[in-house]
Parts: C-alpha cells; sequence; structure tokens
C-alpha cells in the first residue's frame, strides 16, 4: 500500500514539474509573445534595361515596409562587386514605416554587354536574410 502511495505522489510530482518548469506553480505559456520586425520588399528585382557605356552609370531603389510590430534595423547591405554600391539608412524603421535601399551600378571600365549583381541585405527581422538583384545590358560605344 505504501508503494502505490509513494508510486502516486512521485507521478503528481513529476507531472507538476514538467507543467512549471520555472517553479512558480504557473503553467507555461504556449505562445511567445515577443515581438519582431519583418522586412517585406516591393520587388527583388530590377532591370536597368540597356543604356550607354558613355553614361555608364545607373541608379535604381528597392522600397520596402516594415510589417512587423518591433523596429527594422538593417545590419548590413553588400553587393557581389564593387561596381554595385547600395546606400541605407541606419536609423531603426518603425512598424508600418517604410524605408528604401538605394543601388548605384558604375560601369566605367567594364566590358560592355549583360550583367547581373546581387546585393545581400542581412537585418534583425524575418527574413534575416534577403537577396536584390539589379541586372541590365550596358552597350559598347560605335567604332
Amino acid at each position: 500500500m505504501k508503494r502505490i502511495i509513494i508510486i502516486a505522489a512521485a507521478v503528481v510530482m513529476a507531472t507538476a514539474a514538467i507543467s512549471a518548469p520555472n517553479g512558480t506553480g504557473a503553467a507555461r505559456p504556449t505562445e511567445q509573445t515577443e515581438k519582431q520586425a519583418s522586412i517585406k520588399f516591393d520587388t527583388l528585382r530590377h532591370n536597368f534595361g540597356r543604356f550607354s557605356e558613355a553614361d555608364p552609370v545607373v541608379e535604381c531603389n528597392f522600397e520596402f515596409t516594415n510589417v512587423g510590430d518591433a523596429p527594422l534595423i538593417i545590419h548590413q547591405a553588400i553587393a557581389t562587386c564593387g561596381c554595385t554600391v547600395p546606400q541605407y539608412t541606419k536609423d531603426p524603421i518603425k512598424p508600418g514605416e517604410r524605408g528604401k535601399i538605394a543601388v548605384t551600378y558604375n560601369g566605367a571600365g567594364k566590358f560592355p554587354g549583360h550583367f547581373k549583381k546581387t546585393i545581400t541585405v542581412r537585418t534583425n527581422g524575418d527574413p534575416t536574410m534577403v537577396r536584390l538583384v539589379v541586372e541590365g545590358h550596358m552597350e559598347g560605344l560605335p567604332k
């Protein structure tokens, strides 16, 4: 009889320990209530089309919205090549607000023809990494 009581008491204590791991007697929450930023770009690609080697610098903007419920911080935006330069705000973007990443491609000294460059954006939001793509066709100077 004592064994049954001891086993029953052990089961009750184990169940209580599983239900309240923090020792307060409260059940653990089923959902996380932590706020998180979330970045949503209007578009992930931009095509500059055709442009002349005589005017080799082209620019575009990638606009985005913080659709999360915490401030969004862009930690870094880096391009695959030094000919492509992204610029972005270092200030946090509040929930619901918009921002932009300005991208400049400089084809001076590059071979004419088609190009495709990637900009990797890292944030504190969801997703933590986004890849943007710029491409175009630089036409050579007439000979």
